[in-house]
């Protein structure tokens, strides 16, 4: 978990998103857990694997065949390292105030959900994320759908439950008598 506070360079990516008050507090900004690339890294290999086999039995003698069998294979390999980038600007950032999730290589998308609407928040782990130490998070709000409502391969998520629980619900001030 990196905690960004003030006078840390947040990745311009984020800040450009963050309010002047929330640049002054406390920001939470994560990537997503590298497990999220687990699902494209085995399509390349399963696919480097058909290639192979594709070359060594039924394309043999037909060389248009097997440039048409590697090309489809580069094609899933760029496919992937779009996929990568991808994964490199995407952050799930949590302030005092509220939680986004910026995605996006190209065509930038920021879902936002104030902390103040957040009714019921709930983390849920797999047993390949508690293997891998990723979990999603369950957002919950009254009333209409929210654009953000599951975050999924969450690194460190009762590290990041417990901080966005302490923001959901701080503790009373003790400065006044309980009498």
């Amino acid at each position: 978990m990196r905690l960004v506070t003030p006078g840390d360079s947040t990745p311009a990516s984020v800040n450009r998103y963050l309010l002047p008050s929330e640049s002054q507090t406390q920001v939470i900004t994560v990537r997503r857990h590298p497990a999220v690339l687990l699902r494209p890294f085995a399509i390349v290999f399963g696919g480097l694997v058909v290639a192979g086999l594709l070359t060594n039995t039924v394309a043999q003698g037909r060389g248009t065949m097997l440039t048409v069998v590697w090309w489809a294979w580069i094609a899933v390999v760029v496919w992937f390292v779009w996929r990568v980038a991808e994964w490199a600007v995407e952050y799930v950032v949590i302030t005092s105030q509220r939680l986004l999730m910026a995605t996006g290589l190209v065509t930038r998308k920021v879902a936002m959900m104030p902390l103040s609407k957040v009714t019921d928040m709930s983390f849920q782990r797999s047993v390949l994320g508690r293997m891998l130490g990723y979990g999603e998070f369950i957002l919950e709000s009254a009333g209409q759908d929210q654009a953000l409502r599951n975050i999924t391969y969450i690194p460190y998520p009762e590290a990041l439950y417990i901080e966005v629980c302490g923001m959901l619900f701080p503790s009373p001030s003790r400065g006044g008598n309980d009498d």
